[in-house]
């Protein structure tokens, strides 16, 4: 049986272990943290507990599908529930609000309550990113880029030409809605794979298109669930986690790897599959110059990263009974200004926010009678922030995500009922989870990053070596990484039965 090591218990690390120890491998998991997991952490304090990063679940069948291979009732290990509405989105200080649903009449009725012609774009919308979708699903998203000639023919570029993916998001949108906030409702989201909807090829506004054609879900007992169940599964099936073991280098010799050195020594393998971030790896842990390959030290720091995020997990004194949804995101008076500062580098003057309250569908993430909050802000990544992340600045950026907040129905008194708070900033995220200048989601999905232009799962100089999740192709996000996982581990069993 020959032998694969996994360097990093993250999402796409966990399904490329369960993938492969099915496949009939050895395999065992190494990570740095005390828990599986990577973002899709947990933090527990007091009573309440918070989903450390991700918390919406799209496309559930990519979830679903890794208990499915290894014969298992997927219900048994991530029970899911569907959300309707999907989400609140508030404007102007929280006087406005758009409840949006993936239910077509009560879609049509959102659109139709601003205006017809408004609601006939997003009927086009609907069905032209549908059918860019169904392209990008079948030649792109769920397939390698080994050589040149794989992205290099007539027909893959004939489909590329059909994604029409020089246009930008925001552009992209105008041509559908005018409504500002119904636009900015769907171009938004680009950020929370880490890029400005300005700089985001267009095809990425298909990630609400999924939302409003298929829904989002919430796990039972929260996000951190896909990590443990997977871990259990991974364990069910005799796989082997060493929490708590940093790896400290991928070994290398003759060009190929041959297993990674960690605080306790050498540890040999036939295979590595490294799910660390793909820039963190190759500048940290192959140390082996040749291996690097074009990935060199500085080519690495000047790549494009996504933004980060400011974090804050409050547990409160009281339910918030007047915000109905689990989801919520308040806009910035002017979004356009607010996300031209998170890129370039400035201080938020008035940012957006994303809020999650877990315990209103989980009721065991807060004590009885209470909520935890979850409230997110994208912000500037290390290398382009223009000011240091200090104690002034966690306190700057908490002030503006409290008062965001305390605009909403019922939360005007929120300072005064925090009972425990515990924040991430993007040094944390730089530490905990090597995520390369703090980036949350990895490198930023630039025309120039995506595709055959992105780090693929293959090392090019080096056998025996293998990356998945967000910073490799296809990208970020927790559906997008379980794809990723499956891409690394096809290319490694067909290596090796060549």
């Amino acid at each position: 049986m020959k032998k694969v090591i996994v360097i990093g218990a993250g999402v796409a690390g966990l399904a490329s272990a369960i993938r492969l120890q099915h496949a009939g491998y050895d395999v065992g998991i190494y990570e740095k943290e005390s828990m599986p997991g990577g973002k899709m952490h947990r933090i527990k304090k007091e009573g309440y507990e918070f989903d450390l990063g991700p918390t919406i679940v799209m496309m559930p069948e990519l979830y679903r599908e890794i208990f499915e291979l290894a014969g298992r009732n997927p219900d048994d290990y991530i029970p899911m529930q569907k959300l309707t509405p999907m989400y609140s989105a508030y404007f102007k200080n929280g006087t406005e609000k758009l409840d949006v649903s993936n239910d077509l009449v009560q879609l049509m009725e959102l659109f139709e309550g601003v205006n017809e012609q408004d609601a006939a774009g997003f009927l086009r919308y609907i069905s032209d990113l549908y059918q860019r979708f169904t392209i990008a699903k079948h030649h792109f998203l769920q397939r390698p880029f080994r050589q040149q000639k794989d992205f290099y023919n007539l027909e893959t570029l004939t489909q590329g030409l059909k994604l029409r993916t020089l246009g930008n998001a925001e552009s992209s949108m105008a041509k559908y809605i005018k409504d500002k906030r119904l636009r900015d409702v769907i171009s938004f989201q680009t950020l929370y794979i880490g890029i400005a909807p300005s700089k985001s090829p267009s095809l990425y506004t298909i990630i609400p298109m999924i939302e409003f054609l298929y829904g989002i879900w919430f796990i039972e007992g929260g996000m951190h669930r896909m990590a443990t169940a997977m871990a259990q599964l991974f364990e069910e099936l005799g796989g082997e986690i060493h929490l708590n073991t940093p790896v400290e280098e991928i070994m290398i010799q003759s060009g190929r790897a041959t297993g990674i050195r960690t605080a306790d020594g050498m540890v040999y393998a036939d295979y590595v599959m490294c799910n660390a971030d793909f820039p963190y790896a190759k500048k940290e842990l192959v140390k082996d110059i040749a291996a690097k390959g074009k990935y060199t030290d500085d080519y690495i720091d000047k790549m494009a990263y996504s933004c980060s995020c400011f974090v804050l997990y409050l547990g409160m004194d009281k339910k918030y009974e007047e915000v109905d949804n689990m989801h919520n995101f308040i806009f910035s008076d002017d979004l356009d200004e607010n996300i031209k500062q998170i890129f370039d580098g400035r201080k938020l003057t008035d940012p957006s926010v994303y809020m999650y309250i877990a315990s209103k569908k989980e009721p065991s993430m807060a004590p009885a009678g209470k909520d935890g909050l979850y409230i997110l802000m994208p912000i500037s990544e290390l290398s382009v922030a223009q000011y240091e992340w200090n104690e002034e600045t966690i306190a700057y950026y908490r002030d503006k995500a409290l008062a965001k907040v305390e605009k909403l129905p019922g939360m005007k008194q929120i300072r005064n009922e925090i009972i425990t708070e515990t924040y991430v900033t993007p040094q944390e995220f730089k530490k905990s989870f090597n995520a390369y200048n703090g980036a949350t989601f990895g490198l930023q999905p630039t025309l120039l990053q995506s595709n055959h232009l992105r780090p693929q799962s293959k090392a090019t100089h080096c056998e025996n070596l293998y990356f998945t999740g967000s910073s490799t192709h296809p990208g970020a996000g927790v559906p997008i990484v379980l794809l990723s996982s499956k891409i690394a581990t096809d290319e490694l069993i067909l290596d090796d039965s060549e």
